[in-house]
C-alpha cells in the first residue's frame, strides 16, 4: 500500500490542493487519512477514485452531482463519458490504477484492447506517453512510487520492443541513417524506442546507443555506422550542465551532422545551435522518422 501527500493528488489529477479541500468539507467527497502533523494522506483506492472523479469533473461534470454519486456510479459514469469518443483519459486512469496495484494481468488486457482499437502507434502517443508522464509525476514524490513507474515501463518497452522486431528488416535502404540516444542522467529510454520503431517502420536505417549515454560512447559509433543524423531525447533534465550548453556542446562536436532534439525539455532551447533541429511535438516526431 503506497499513501500520497495532498501536493501528489494535486499533480496527478490536475485539481488543486484548495478545491480538493472544499469537496472535502462542502460534500464530503474525500476521506484522507492523517498523520500525526495532521497532514492528509491518501492511499492507493483513494487515488484511483479521485482519478475517476478528477476525468468526470474535467469533463463537464458538476461536482456536486458526481459527490451524489456512490463509487461503483463514478466508475461506470468515467466508462459511458468516454463511449463513442476519442477521449483518451479515462484509458490513462485506468493504466494508472493498474500500475499502483502492479496488476500485470489488467495492465496487458487493457493495453492489448487498445492497440487492437486504435493501433499501435496512436496507442503509444495518445495514451502511453500521457500514462508514463502521469506516472513519472508519482517518482518525484517520496513514496515508493518509483516501483510503480518501473512497472509500467518495463511492459510498454516489452511491447515497443516486440512491434520492433516484427518490422521488415530488409526494406532499411538509402543513405540516411540516424543514431538514437538518451543523454547521460536521462533514464527513460521509452520514447526513444518508439523512435526506433518508426524510423524502422519507414525503411530508415538507425543504430540504438541506448539511455544515459555519455558524449564521449557516440563518437565510436558514428564512425562504425557511418551515422548522418544524431537524435536524442530528454524527458528530465537531470544534465550535469546547462541543457543550451550540452546541446552546443554536442552540435561542435558533431558540426557536420544533423542533430535534432525532443522531449518535454525541448521548450527551454532558446537558442539552437544552426545544425540542431528541435522536435517540439509527436507530429514533428513522426514527421522526423518519414524517409
Amino acid at each position: 500500500m503506497n499513501f500520497f501527500s495532498i501536493s501528489d493528488i494535486e499533480n496527478l489529477t490536475g485539481i488543486k490542493a484548495h478545491t480538493l479541500r472544499i469537496w472535502e468539507q462542502r460534500y464530503s467527497l474525500l476521506n484522507p487519512k492523517r498523520k500525526e502533523s495532521k497532514h492528509r494522506l491518501y492511499d492507493n483506492e483513494d487515488l484511483k477514485y479521485i482519478l475517476r472523479v478528477a476525468f468526470l469533473y474535467h469533463n463537464g461534470y458538476k461536482i456536486s452531482r458526481i459527490a451524489s454519486l456512490s463509487e461503483d456510479e463514478v466508475k461506470k459514469l468515467a466508462l459511458d463519458t468516454t463511449a463513442g469518443k476519442e477521449n483518451y483519459q479515462v484509458f490513462v486512469n485506468q493504466l494508472t490504477e493498474a500500475s499502483i496495484d502492479f496488476d500485470q494481468q489488467r495492465f496487458e488486457k487493457i493495453l492489448h484492447n487498445l492497440i487492437l482499437h486504435l493501433g499501435f502507434e496512436k496507442a503509444v502517443i495518445q495514451i502511453l506517453f500521457p500514462l508514463l508522464n502521469k506516472i513519472g509525476l508519482l517518482w518525484m514524490t517520496d513514496t515508493v512510487s518509483p516501483a510503480q513507474e518501473h512497472f509500467a515501463s518495463a511492459l510498454v518497452v516489452k511491447k515497443i520492443l516486440v512491434a520492433t522486431d516484427g518490422l521488415d528488416r530488409s526494406s532499411q535502404e538509402g543513405s540516411r541513417k540516424v543514431l538514437l540516444f538518451a543523454p547521460e542522467g536521462e533514464h527513460h529510454e521509452i520514447p526513444i524506442l518508439f523512435m526506433q520503431y518508426l524510423l524502422k517502420k519507414n525503411g530508415v536505417s538507425c543504430v540504438y546507443v541506448g539511455k544515459n549515454a555519455r558524449l564521449e560512447v557516440l563518437r565510436d559509433f558514428c564512425l562504425q555506422h557511418q551515422i548522418t543524423q544524431i537524435h536524442c531525447h530528454l524527458v528530465t533534465n537531470l544534465l550535469s550542465s546547462d541543457l543550451n550548453a550540452y546541446l552546443a556542446k554536442l552540435s561542435q562536436a558533431y558540426p557536420d551532422k544533423e542533430i535534432s532534439f525532443s522531449g518535454p525539455q525541448a521548450r527551454k532551447v532558446d537558442s539552437p545551435p544552426p545544425n540542431l533541429r528541435i522536435l517540439r511535438d509527436s507530429e514533428a516526431m513522426l514527421a522526423f522518422c518519414n524517409k
